[in-house]
């Protein structure tokens, strides 16, 4: 334990040296459209000097705010900026939310870069590494390939790389969401997710956000329940007409298929009519949401009581 908490503080510290200097005059700013929220001054400047910022860091998904403890903040899908001593910093979102996962065997020593914390880039993660400013902007690696939710995965000090062999061939390599997954880790106020009002146009929808839950946590083995399904988009407004279905799971092992369209408010709500279910079952019902190109899933179920 104690050698761990020595690497991290050793990752950490190394991070805060991995900056990219922001040339700014403190005057400038963008409104996204995509998200509706502004980056602006030394933010707005340091984002314009990375390659690829919108792949990279990822659109703004609130604005900028002094945090709890006391610092000048923003997040991004990818990616939160920080001010430390007028400077912008990336924050090492790598180190604070690395959990390990099944660690894969990497064997050719001449597609790998060996690194001081003893772990390799290789592969297509080197290439994109060395085209993204490497250490000066991921930081170093803090772990070997792994396989983590359904993918190939590497962290790094400030971020994660995925490996999506279903994108094109130059865009299998991308940054994990690690922005969106630190905000909600620790707590922050959602309602710094809700855009602000701009002429420049409306939020572009760029994920979704499924719920559903039932009426009825518990029910008789005949009775009537309602499935509600919540959509939002990134900023957790409602997206209406999205579409979808439910499976429902019934005790007996069969599956009965519910179709979804969500109303203005971005809501679906599910008649399900419950008939002779066994006593103290489960049933689970698994929602699939699609909406343009976006895909969008969640699972919820009740149990049958007497």
């Amino acid at each position: 334990m104690k050698s761990v908490k020595v690497f991290l503080g050793l990752v950490i510290a190394l991070s805060l040296l991995a900056v990219v200097p922001a040339q700014a005059d403190g005057g400038d700013s963008h409104f996204f459209s995509q998200t509706k929220h502004n980056v602006q001054g030394d933010f707005w400047a340091y984002y314009q000097n990375i390659k690829e910022a919108e792949s990279v860091l990822g659109y703004p998904i609130t604005e900028e705010f002094v945090n709890r403890d006391g610092v000048l903040v923003q997040y991004f899908q990818r990616a939160r900026l920080e001010m430390q001593k007028g400077q912008v910093h990336l924050t090492p979102l790598g180190v604070l939310l690395y959990r390990p996962g099944v660690q894969l065997d990497i064997v050719n020593d001449s597609a790998c870069t060996k690194h001081e914390t003893g772990f390799s880039v290789c592969f297509a993660f080197r290439d994109y590494f060395n085209a993204h400013l490497g250490t000066g902007l991921l930081g170093l690696p803090i772990s070997p390939f792994e396989f983590q939710d359904n993918m190939i995965v590497q962290y790094f000090q400030n971020g994660r790389l995925e490996w999506h062999p279903s994108n094109p061939d130059d865009q299998r390599v991308v940054t994990g969401n690690l922005g969106s997954a630190y905000f909600n880790a620790i707590g922050e106020d959602p309602a710094r997710l809700t855009g602000v009002e701009s002429d420049n146009g409306i939020a572009e929808i760029l994920s979704l956000n499924v719920r559903a839950f039932p009426w009825k946590a518990v029910t008789y083995s005949t009775d009537q329940q309602l499935i509600f399904v919540v959509v939002q988009d990134q900023t957790l407004q409602a997206v209406q007409g999205a579409s979808g279905e439910a499976i429902v799971k019934w005790t007996s092992g069969a599956t009965q298929s519910l179709d979804i369209t969500t109303d203005e408010k971005g809501i679906a709500t599910l008649s399900l009519p419950v008939n002779n279910q066994a006593y103290g079952g489960l049933v689970t019902v698994d929602v699939n949401i699609t909406y343009g190109n976006l895909r969008g899933e969640t699972t919820t179920s009740f149990r049958i009581w007497y």
